[in-house]
């Protein structure tokens, strides 16, 4: 392996593995080299070894004063990392006994070229180079989907980021073994899925998925919301409404001082930058809300007396399957929380359209029963009602981005001064009032904070006062 003599950067993890793994013959591999002949730069990087892979791996995390470990796959792969995680390299070890036969088991040709890690000519036995400047995506062999069905999400995934577009055969071969991708690992296709849903090309992305039956497979519950239509207000069926929720979120997020004023821009940007576990933030939460967030229509769908569709409860009901959809993907609990609670809260601010202008009473409820997606789910309705452009659509839009310009100052604020100290302790009211009932002690301390939001309090005095006078008018108060 590395000799004594003086390693390159840090920065410079090819070169540093080229150094570290002197005498053993490596290749970089994969997407690090597609991305080079496309000029983007990465720091995730595949080695492949005809060696010991292991000895190798721990080669380069000594040289890297990094971490390594070995990684939970069939193939024998070790991970090493930058000591400032700033870069990763993935040693695997050949597979077939030589270099042309372990890129003949790869997934797409613009994925199977190969180079000398320390540098050298090109290894390209499929024509890889040549699909790259074609903008093609050509799968490596007619069995590829079929060893490895999750090779279909990653053609979506890989054509959405690279500009790329599947040649019709191997568009083919892609619908043959979509149904197969709801037998891989889920955790494994939710990787590639937040990439996808993570992504600029998003929309073009799901009808890509629709197209390769891919939705039905991984997603069925999205799938289902195709040809459920729905009532006059509306101008599309649910599926092709929830894409331009999605849309209308993606604008939102991209630019929210456009419709809700530059001052308030900024502060739902940071909100939305906010991490939901180790690789999602609150964007992404929103884009998945967006995508779910009707999902629970076709099971809740009913028919008034005229034929028109109903789908009460639609709301509760998506929390659910919002949960459950997540849990099968293996994603985490707090973007399960997360999502559910967009889809059981969508619907609140358009049922105060007609308060306005609004009572600080009320708006205290909203943002006490949002919490803690008050700004998440204000911006998801507002997606939701621009999407919606069926009868007195403009009257109702218009009704709607003025209540929520209203609304989400507010929240952002909400979110930003956290909880206050209360201006008396329940404890302190209790023995105050002698009371003994919990349930009427909660009752009482919220109507103190509601109070308090709305103004109308400012001291404990005051709220020991409004609490005693509630306790008195309760039914059944006095004996």
């Amino acid at each position: 392996m590395a000799s004594r003599r003086e390693l390159p950067a840090m920065s410079d993890p090819r070169a540093l593995a080229a150094e570290a793994l002197r005498g053993c013959r490596a290749w970089l591999v994969g997407g690090a080299v597609r991305d080079a002949i496309l000029g983007r730069a990465t720091t995730d990087l595949d080695v492949a070894v005809a060696g010991d892979v292991a000895v190798a791996a721990r080669a380069l995390a000594k040289a890297a004063r990094g971490p390594v470990f070995e990684l939970s796959d069939a193939f024998g792969s070790w991970r090493v990392m930058a000591s400032d995680r700033t870069w990763q390299v993935d040693l695997s070890p050949l597979r077939g006994g030589s270099l042309e036969a372990d890129l003949a088991l790869r997934d797409f040709t613009v994925n199977a070229i190969a180079e000398p890690l320390e540098g050298g000519e090109r290894v390209d036995p499929h024509g890889g180079a040549q699909d790259l400047a074609a903008r093609r995506l050509r799968a490596v062999t007619p069995d590829a989907f079929a060893a490895d069905p999750l090779r279909v999400v990653r053609l979506v995934r890989l054509a959405a980021e690279l500009g790329l577009e599947a040649e019709p055969a191997t568009a083919a071969l892609a619908r043959t073994s979509a149904p197969g991708a709801a037998t891989v690992a889920q955790e494994r296709v939710f990787a590639e899925l937040k990439r996808i849903v993570a992504g600029d090309g998003v929309v073009a992305s799901l009808a890509l998925m629709d197209d390769l039956g891919l939705t039905a497979a991984i997603l069925p519950e999205l799938h289902a919301l195709h040809g459920v239509d729905q009532n006059r207000y509306h101008h599309a069926d649910v599926y092709a409404h929830t894409v331009e929720v999605l849309e209308q979120a993606m604008s939102l997020q991209a630019d929210p001082g456009a419709t809700f004023g530059r001052e308030h821009g900024e502060a739902v940007r940071a909100v939305l930058a906010e991490p939901l576990g180790e690789d999602v933030d609150r964007g992404f939460g929103l884009r998945i809300g967006a995508l779910l967030h009707d999902v629970a229509k076709p099971v809740t769908l009913g028919r008034r007396d005229d034929g028109t569709p109903t789908f009460v409860g639609h709301d509760s009901a998506g929390a659910e399957l919002s949960r459950e959809i997540l849990t099968r993907l293996r994603g985490g609990e707090k973007l399960k929380a997360h999502v559910a609670a967009l889809a059981r809260h969508h619907l609140r601010l358009g049922f105060l359209v007609h308060e306005r202008p609004l009572p600080r009473r009320a708006l205290y409820r909203y943002l006490r029963t949002t919490e803690p997606v008050e700004v998440d789910v204000t911006l998801l309705s507002v997606a939701d009602r621009l999407a919606t452009r069926g009868r007195k659509a403009q009257e109702s839009i218009a009704k709607h981005l003025e209540l929520a310009r209203e609304v989400l100052p507010a929240a952002l604020a909400w979110r930003a001064q956290g909880r206050r100290a209360p201006l008396i302790r329940g404890d302190d009211l209790a023995a105050e009032l002698e009371l003994a009932d919990g349930r009427e002690l909660g009752r009482l301390l919220a109507e103190i904070d509601e109070a308090r939001f709305a103004g109308e309090i400012a001291t404990r005095e005051e709220a020991l006062a409004l609490a005693a006078r509630l306790r008195d008018e309760a039914p059944g108060a006095g004996g």
